[in-house]
């Protein structure tokens, strides 16, 4: 019986005499065209925020923001350039974080922008009210022991069945325009919680904070390492193509004798093809903290999830965070005024009180003999309790030489207790009574926060990442062709020396040194 010949493939079709373009070519111009006019309007947006920034001559959050940018330049560089996946991800988690504080930047600038038009706007005279001038002081806010736990499978974590699910972690954590980011942490089924240790500061706080923690998340593709996922497919393989076949088709993609190069663990790593995106992270989860979560102690937080199990991101949250959230407001850590007052005993003459130094700071007015003994820090003669219940009057009468003070009252149990303390002028009392309101009034601001002062951990100098144990830094672990590999047989594909410039590599040292 006569075979019939096979089809010829047909030559593409024209019409009115042009090819017709394939989909795949039609879509990367498009792609491409939005990515150019993308770029062109983002141009556009920092030329309008550079303006910004040269209008409130504020050069300090225009040198945050620029340096951000050049940063942001060299970690789109290092990701093009990158042949690791540890490298890969620490600098896509780079340009993400460099995003995050570009875009806090210019939100701020565009507040600060508002303020001042709003300022400079003259008000009728029908608006004309009482406005309270008075603003509470800045403080201190740290968070530390962050933890957030895992809900594996009975199957997944006890019997270490099912396929292997890694993802790359951090945090995100911002306090108006200040970002901080938690090193990175490798999760599987192997641990139970997610623990980031080391204590983040935000120094510029105010009482009506918001600090927003984002867990993102990036998939790992395979086990512990790269090459375990072909292997496992040619372990698949062998068994169902049959023994002979299947042993041809292990051999090519183990890298035996015979075998064409791959991507073993003998082989160079080639870089990914320009038009395949690196590693990307998401939004696994989010929380916002505030002053009413404050507390000297460990606590456990709501964790709102985003996302589901068919991402390829997902880890098996329990929709909560434990942390310890403390803050320091500046009137409990450091001296809110100080001068001589002279305290005066009942019944006694006026000029007849000792004359002290007095410190006013946290919740004591400290009385020392001298100013020397306050620098030293020794233990003051006497301390007069002030908090949210002690009440403050002025002593000033009419008359001429009547010396003008205060009246410190605080109830001990059932009794109270009143001193009495004269400044040696008018405009000291003045002195004097206005820090004591605005102390008053930082205190209802800050509530808990100055029942007593917390316990603020110092943060370590911040080292350049390692995530696993022969890893060093960002920019010094580098794929480079070494004695055995030709350089032409990594020409175009494989990392060069002069890939990553002197430039990068500065501006990651400078990034990590600045932390």
């Amino acid at each position: 019986m006569r075979e019939t010949p096979p089809t010829p493939p047909s030559p593409p079709r024209i019409t009115g005499g042009v090819p017709v373009v394939p989909m795949e070519v039609a879509g990367r111009g498009q792609r491409l065209q939005m990515q150019e006019k993308l770029r062109i309007l983002e141009d556009l947006n920092m030329l309008y925020i550079r303006q910004i920034a040269i209008s409130l001559q504020d050069t300090e959050i225009q040198r945050k923001m620029e340096r951000e940018l050049r940063l942001r330049e060299g970690a789109c560089k290092l990701l093009a350039a990158c042949s690791r996946r540890e490298q890969a991800l620490e600098a896509a988690k780079s340009l993400l974080v460099c995003n995050s504080r570009v875009l806090a930047y210019m939100a701020e600038l565009q507040r600060r922008k508002e303020a001042q038009v709003l300022r400079r706007t003259a008000r009728r005279p029908s608006d004309a009210g009482p406005v309270d001038e008075r603003l509470p002081c800045r403080g201190t806010v740290c968070v530390s022991d962050l933890r957030i736990p895992l809900m594996w499978k009975d199957t997944e974590y006890f019997r270490n069945k099912g396929e292997l699910h890694r993802c790359a972690v951090f945090c995100l954590l911002q306090l108006g325009a200040e970002i901080h980011d938690t090193p990175m942490v490798l999760v599987d089924r192997t641990l139970t919680d997610i623990c980031f240790e080391s204590a983040v500061l935000f120094s510029e706080a105010g009482p009506d904070f918001e600090l927003k923690v984002e867990l993102y998340s990036a998939g790992l593709a395979g086990g512990p390492a790269q090459g375990s996922t072909p292997r496992k497919l040619a372990t698949r393989l062998s068994t169902s193509l049959g023994r002979s076949a299947g042993k041809r088709v292990r051999a090519a993609m183990d890298g035996g004798p015979g075998s064409p190069p791959g991507n073993g663990a003998t082989s160079p790593l080639l870089l990914p093809a320009p038009s395949v995106p690196g590693p990307k992270f998401h939004l696994l989860a989010h929380a916002v903290l505030s002053l009413a979560e404050v507390q000297d102690g460990f606590r456990t937080h709501d964790l709102a999830i985003t996302s589901n199990e068919e991402s390829s991101f997902w880890l098996p949250l329990y929709g909560s965070m434990c942390c310890r959230l403390a803050a320091q407001p500046r009137c409990m850590a450091a001296p809110v005024t100080s001068g001589f007052l002279r305290l005066q005993q009942p019944g006694a003459e006026a000029q007849s009180g000792a004359r002290l130094y007095c410190v006013l700071r946290g919740t004591d007015l400290l009385c020392y003999r001298g100013p020397g003994e306050a620098e030293a820090g020794l233990e003051p003669a006497l301390t007069i309790a002030v908090n949210k219940e002690t009440r403050i009057r002025a002593t000033e009468r009419e008359g001429r030489g009547q010396p003008h003070g205060m009246a410190v009252t605080n109830r001990y149990g059932g009794e109270e207790v009143t001193h009495t303390l004269l400044a040696e002028s008018r405009a000291e009392a003045q002195r004097w009574m206005e820090a004591f309101w605005q102390h008053f009034y930082d205190m209802s601001q800050w509530k808990q926060c100055c029942d007593e002062l917390m316990r603020i951990e110092v943060p370590p100098p911040r080292r350049p990442p390692a995530m696993l144990p022969r890893q060093g830094s960002l920019y010094h672990e580098m794929a480079l062709p070494g004695p055995a590999v030709p350089p032409s047989a990594c020409e175009g594909l494989l990392l060069q020396d002069n890939a990553v410039s002197a430039e990068i590599r500065a501006l990651l040292s400078s990034y990590y040194s600045d932390r």
